[in-house]
């Protein structure tokens, strides 16, 4: 299960660092190569609740065999595939195997484990879960530095296939609980409209980032979503067989487990994207060195995973991830106050610890949370409503963390640049264009260009678009605390221990 994991969660975050060899080979741009990782995530979101619920239905172990073989077959095709077109259809079909194994995967450990076992299992897994996003960049650089791009797509075809063998061998399947129902045709149609939806328009408005939320393009998706949500609770509290048990969120523990599992998305995994976009543009660390340097995260999770099983068989979960989510807070007010023009990795490690820990306490323990008190036949549904929020936090991360950054970039940048001495005003005007154009990403390039470097106000103007990054940073990091602070909230005042007079609603 943890290999099936550690596989499909891979795959969000492995591809980024190949995206420079892949423009090459393709004779692409960025922008054009940025749909083979929005693909994977869009398709791996929407086919979440849809491979759980079939799983619950026909059995967990079928479905989960399936999705591993569906997954090698398509990372063998990734692969070899011949133009961008090819590949972009291999990631979507890759990412259907990959919602199979993450939800599946989670049900079949609380089902094939019980008692404290189960809690120990969980916890192995939820660590799974917190090194596999984390050490993308580090596995993705080494692999493409050794083999080339196409390695981090072969590599899973062998993995792929020793879990087959070993899932086929070990694992119990469970019962086929929904086999005499009829399958909610409906419920599965607007739960994958819906997060389509809704993942799409930010997906857009993170490409487009000088359109307005009242763009169409930006609007009308999250307008269908919204009209997609409220059409599936009709049908939903219609139908006799629903997709969904819509009770399951009349529970207090479970809604309190998914605001956490949000909270996660949005401040942990998204902050990732942008520590990346930091040590590597920014510093001038290579992938690989990245990777080596965000073990000081990551790392946490291998370590802890399996001692907050034992923990939590022991201790309140929910108090538990409540210090652990404010810890994290900490964190991230450590790292916002270590942004400075001359920042370091020196700096950043003792934040970058905490953040570690809080990620490798809270995942395990909020999978075993959320399995307690949910009925067996809902086990899967359960999985896969962790992981959909989990994955839409993610998503909403990187769009307004993103938004979060760009404005305060860009307010920096119009109060300082006028400033600077020697910079004609049209000039300031034209620089402040271009880096705004550009994005807070692009900006270090810019500053420190061969040209903009002879210019006779070039040491100002750099020392400005670092000073411009480090407040667009600090900002991200502020909204990051806050986030991890709300979901604290949820975990001490929503969340349920078991032992609470037997009763999680």
């Amino acid at each position: 299960m943890s290999l099936g994991t550690f596989m499909g969660l891979l795959d969000v975050t492995v591809v980024n660092v190949a995206l420079p060899t892949m423009a090459t080979h393709f004779h692409e741009t960025f922008t054009n190569l940025q749909w083979v990782l929005n693909i994977y995530t869009l398709v791996l979101a929407v086919s979440l609740l849809i491979v759980s619920k079939l799983g619950d239905m026909y059995g967990r172990k079928k479905l989960f065999l399936a999705s591993i073989i569906l997954f090698v077959i398509a990372s063998a095709v990734n692969g070899m595939a011949p133009n961008l077109m090819i590949l972009n259809i291999g990631r979507a079909v890759q990412a259907v195997g990959g919602a199979g194994m993450n939800s599946l995967a989670m049900a079949l450990v609380a089902s094939n484990f019980s008692g404290k076992k189960r809690g120990l299992a969980l916890g192995i897994l939820g660590s799974v879960i917190g090194i596999s996003t984390a050490s993308g960049p580090l596995i993705g650089g080494y692999l493409v530095g050794q083999f080339g791009w196409s390695a981090i797509f072969y590599v899973n075809v062998p993995v792929g296939i020793i879990t087959v063998l070993l899932t086929a061998i070990y694992v119990n399947e469970t019962p086929s609980y929904g086999a005499k129902q009829r399958v909610d045709f409906a419920g599965m149609a607007l739960s994958a409209f819906t997060l389509f939806s809704l993942i799409y328009g930010l997906i857009q408005k993170e490409a487009h980032t000088s359109w307005a939320w009242t763009n169409m393009g930006v609007a009308g998706w999250l307008i269908a979503a919204v009209i997609g949500l409220i059409a599936f609770i009709l049908v939903e509290q219609r139908v006799t067989d629903p997709m969904v048990d819509l009770s399951m969120f009349q529970s207090r523990h479970f809604v309190g487990t998914i605001i956490v599992a949000l909270g996660l998305g949005v401040a942990m995994y998204s902050f990732n994207a942008f520590l990346t976009v930091l040590m590597q543009n920014y510093i001038g660390y290579t992938a690989l060195q990245t990777g080596v340097r965000q073990l000081t995260i990551s790392i946490w999770s291998l370590i802890l995973g399996p001692i907050t099983g034992m923990l939590g068989a022991r201790f309140s979960k929910r108090k538990m991830i409540g210090y652990s989510l404010l810890l994290g807070a900490i964190g991230f007010i450590l790292m916002m106050n270590a942004m400075t023009t001359h920042l370091s990795f020196g700096q950043m490690w003792p934040a970058m610890i905490l953040m570690g820990i809080t990620n490798g306490m809270v995942n395990p323990l909020l999978n075993t949370a959320g399995m307690e008190g949910v009925a067996p036949q809902t086990i899967g549904m359960a999985s896969g409503l962790i992981n959909v929020f989990r994955q839409i936090g993610t998503t909403v991360g990187v769009v307004g963390l993103g938004l979060i950054q760009d404005h305060r970039y860009e307010q920096y940048l119009s109060t300082h640049l006028s400033k600077i001495a020697n910079l004609p005003a049209k000039a300031a005007t034209a620089l402040q264009k271009a880096l705004v154009d550009a994005g807070p990403f692009a900006g270090h390039g810019i500053a420190f260009s061969k040209r903009m470097s002879q210019a006779p106000f070039a040491h100002e103007f750099q020392t400005t678009v670092l000073n411009a990054y480090a407040n667009s940073m600090r900002g991200i990091t502020l909204t990051a605390a806050v986030v991890f602070v709300i979901g604290a909230g949820a975990a001490f005042f929503l969340m349920r221990d078991a032992n609470d007079s037997g009763d999680l609603n």
